[in-house]
């Protein structure tokens, strides 16, 4: 290939891109921040026990830490979702004692309100007081950012009963089918 072509063809790829006219630092500066340019470290760890997400019929969702004494309560993209544009949330008391599916705060949308249900037994350590200010995080992030509170676990065994993410996934579809 020609260099004059060569040229073309990368100066077309080139300008495709953000970094199409800046300087060498400010390319670098940008490539540092984009997620494309990053290396991947991965880090191997062996456990016993690979926790993830489990969830009720109710919509919540839990994830115990890697000790399996605390866990951090929200509901589920589904239920987001379902529920529309958050513009409330009532948040459970921190040291208030739970049992399975009492109920320990609510959310309120444009379209509806829904409580929170607890999916395990325990007593609630913290409250994710962001959603005070800002209740649409939930919209944004409901299983990351948009948790609820977080709980010590007094029977772990209660979780192993609640549906994995492939369970939960089949009970929505069936729900929206019908």
């Amino acid at each position: 290939m020609s260099t004059a072509v060569a040229g073309r063809v990368l100066g077309r790829s080139v300008a495709s891109t953000p970094f199409a006219r800046c300087s060498r630092t400010q390319y670098l500066r940008l490539r540092a921040q984009n997620q494309a340019f990053r290396t991947t470290i991965r880090s191997f760890s062996a456990s016993s026990r690979v926790w993830q997400k489990k969830y009720t019929q109710d919509h919540e969702w839990v994830e115990l830490s890697d000790d399996g004494a605390t866990g951090t309560i929200g509901i589920s993209t589904y239920a987001a979702k379902a529920l529309g544009d958050v513009v409330f949330v009532e948040l459970p008391t921190v040291d208030l004692e739970v049992n399975q599916g009492d109920s320990i705060g609510a959310v309120e949308s444009v379209k509806s309100a829904s409580d929170i249900m607890t999916p395990v037994s325990g007593t609630i350590t913290e409250a994710n007081n962001v959603l005070e200010e800002k209740p649409a995080t939930i919209n944004k992030s409901p299983e990351g950012e948009g948790w609820l509170a977080k709980i010590a676990v007094s029977d772990p065994s209660e979780v192993e009963k609640l549906m994995d993410g492939e369970g939960y996934r089949k009970f929505t579809e069936e729900a929206d089918e019908h």
